[in-house]
């Protein structure tokens, strides 16, 4: 259901930007006999005879000292503990008021300083707007703001603006997933160059390792050849 439409002076507080058009009567007064408490104690409540229990007693377990001497030291007294008879301050029931009658207010009467305006928020042009945002995440923008006393109005341009929105995010969407798909090709390529080129350092590596083996074994070979001439000359 459609709230009815109300003015600015209605919906507004007091003072805030003009006045109200009734007042309390400034010439009437709170009559004498009017009650305005809603409780009073309770005639019936007693408060029990065993209430009245000291919020600390002697420690039963606290023996004077063998060497105290009262001439010196005082009276010994023993350490107070707390009491686990004692029930706190007594607060008496309290009931409804039988007599009350509730808030007194005064009569409402025509306000002589109150005028009708009715040029109140409305304006040729606003050249801003103000939004007061309890917020925790940084970097919120606010945009598409609209003025209007109108809610077919309003209710058309969010349907357009929400359409709008939606088409801004799927293009957002597919420009960012063709963004992530090349990003994967071109890693995936530099992996592969990567790969080219340790297979290519390999190949170019082993023609040299090959002639290292070739000759650690001529070098074997003739130190062996050289230890049997050794032995046959002896």
């Amino acid at each position: 259901m459609t709230e009815p439409k109300k003015s600015l002076e209605t919906c507004w507080k007091i003072g805030t930007f003009c006045h109200q058009k009734t007042i309390p009567n400034p010439s009437q007064s709170k009559p004498e006999s009017w009650v305005d408490v809603r409780e009073i104690v309770d005639p019936n409540d007693k408060k029990p005879e065993d209430w009245d229990a000291p919020k600390t007693v002697a420690d039963p377990a606290a023996k004077k000292p063998d060497d105290w001497n009262e001439e010196d030291d005082g009276k010994w007294e023993p350490a107070q503990i707390p009491n686990p008879e004692y029930k706190g301050e007594y607060v008496p029931k309290m009931i409804p008021n039988p007599a009350y009658k509730g808030e007194w207010k005064a009569d409402e009467i025509p306000n002589p300083d109150y005028h009708e305006d009715a040029s109140v928020a409305k304006y040729k042009d606003f050249s801003a707007v103000g939004i007061d945002v309890w917020q925790v995440k940084a970097g919120t923008i606010f945009d598409d703001i609209l003025i209007t006393d109108s809610v077919e109005e309003a209710e058309k341009i969010r349907a357009d603006l929400l359409d709008k929105l939606k088409k801004e995010k799927s293009e957002h969407d597919s420009a960012e997933d063709a963004k992530r798909a090349k990003e994967e090709s071109e890693r995936k390529a530099r992996e592969e160059e990567e790969k080219k080129k340790e297979a290519s350092a390999k190949a170019d590596a082993k023609p040299e390792e090959d002639l290292e083996k070739l000759a650690r074994e001529k070098a074997d070979q003739l130190k062996k050849e050289s230890k049997e001439e050794s032995k046959d000359e002896l």
